[in-house]
């Protein structure tokens, strides 16, 4: 992270999220003031480090804004641990829990993560849309800077009709339009990622001045990614051979020129991780396969495995948290000092 008085503004101060190496090996800087005026596009097919990237930015800004981050799969839940952001299960809440829990984060400028984690896609799109309406309508005195992240955005913002109701995408698109199109007037710097942007709306990735690429093989998805990047056909070649980790990056908070950056290590991992090949059992490897599945059936079945109970959080008593006192780093250092680069929420 770097620190640096802004030219002609003697009480401003630059800060400088540092994401990783450029191909010279040099720190591939991003201008965090910047990100909030110009908001952020991120794609990757499944494996290219999608998640490990807004894993760095949200790690690295934690200590100098407040962070929002919407997640389908619950992977960020883990930020809470040494960041503090307050967890929210929307599985445990209704829309209308949802968008007052909202209302609190944004007006106590509480770093939080929406995991929608064990609701069906229809649900979550309802309790996004609620939970995004309400920051987005919040009242003028509680329009704080905030960093939100969302992550696998062509569910929410999907460029056609799918398997769900119309009246989940209607609203679900129409808060993301909002967060994209309107929200930084009012604070809100969004931060989307998908795997496909063929399959993301386009007025909503329209609206993103910066632009970090990584590996896709899809010729509709590479070609999307070219154009917003300005490459040619040829040069958008190079982005199918992209290593796990790395993006290709454009964007007044980034480069002015597209340039190519490695990704930096995180302080925190997430809950789930990619298949690992483990050795068969060897001791079957001579079986009779007939013999292997007749005595499976004879075996009466066993339990389904049954996950730790979690214990639901009331949406009173979690306002009645929301309430109380809030350390947020982004009111924490002062202008003038350095913030610790693992500081807490």
């Amino acid at each position: 992270m770097r620190i640096a008085p802004a030219f002609g503004h003697r009480s401003r101060v630059t800060v400088s999220i540092d994401m990783g190496t450029d191909a010279s090996g040099r720190p591939a800087l991003l201008d965090l003031e910047e990100l909030l005026a110009t908001r952020l596009l991120v794609q990757g097919n499944s494996g290219s480090g999608k998640s490990h990237l807004l894993r760095r930015l949200l790690e690295e800004s934690a200590a100098w804004v407040q962070q929002i981050v919407i997640d389908p799969e619950g992977d960020f839940v883990t930020l809470s641990e040494r960041y503090g952001h307050i967890v929210i299960e929307a599985a445990d809440y209704n829309e209308d829990e949802a968008a007052r829990i909202a209302a609190h984060v944004r007006e106590r400028r509480a770093s939080a993560v929406l995991s929608l984690e064990g609701l069906d896609l229809d649900a979550q799109m309802r309790c996004a849309a609620a939970f995004l309406g309400a920051l987005f309508d919040a009242p003028r005195d509680h329009w704080y800077p905030a960093l939100v992240v969302v992550d696998e955005a062509q569910l929410f913002a999907p460029a056609a009709a799918g398997e769900i109701s119309e009246e989940a995408r209607r609203a679900s698109l129409s808060a993301m339009t909002n967060l994209m199109c309107r929200g930084r007037k009012r604070g809100l710097a969004g931060v989307i990622a998908t795997q496909r942007l063929a399959k993301l709306a386009k007025n909503v990735a329209a609206e993103a001045s910066n632009f970090l690429m990584g590996r896709t093989f899809l010729d509709i998805d590479m070609a999307r990614a070219a154009d917003l990047l300005g490459m040619d056909r040829r040069q958008a070649e190079t982005i199918r051979d992209l290593a796990r980790g790395q993006f290709l990056a454009l964007g007044p908070a980034l480069s002015r020129r597209p340039v190519s950056i490695g990704i930096g290590p995180v302080q925190t991992g997430t809950r789930s991780s990619s298949p690992k090949l483990i050795p068969m059992p060897g001791e079957q490897a001579d079986a009779d396969p007939k013999a292997l599945l007749a005595a499976a059936l004879r075996r009466p079945p066993a339990p389904p495995p049954q996950e730790p109970a979690r214990p639901a959080v009331p949406a009173e008593d979690l306002l009645r948290h929301l309430r109380g006192p809030v350390l947020n780093p982004a009111a924490s250092p002062s202008p003038t000092q350095e913030a610790p680069r693992s500081g807490g929420v």
